[in-house]
């Protein structure tokens, strides 16, 4: 059995308000858990595969496209490949989220 907690692993990433650990890494996907501070966001991009985005904790607004959506806790969203996407947390409390990419990129 292989487990891991975000709590435990080592950020890859933790400036301007975004908490990001690794919590999956094979060949067949990628799985982040990321957690972005009141304010914080990360910028339009694109990936090479499809994304699906998990909203554990609070409530975050997802852009893909021309589409800008508020999602609450307990929400998947898909992105499809090549598709410009970014996610911002535009409240007062910690949003909480999984990152999917399959395959990994």
């Amino acid at each position: 059995m292989i487990f891991r907690s975000w709590t435990k692993e080592n950020a890859i990433m933790d400036k301007d308000g975004i908490h990001a650990t690794r919590l999956y890494d094979l060949p067949e996907g990628q799985i982040m858990h990321l957690r972005l501070s009141a304010g914080a966001g990360l910028k339009p991009h694109k990936t090479p595969v499809n994304v699906a985005f998990y909203i554990l904790e609070g409530e975050a607004t997802v852009e893909i496209g021309n589409e800008s959506v508020d999602f609450p806790a307990d929400t998947i969203i898909e992105s499809p490949r090549d598709i410009p996407h970014s996610i911002y947390n535009n409240s007062e409390q910690d949003v909480r989220l999984l990152v999917i990419k399959m395959p990994k990129p």
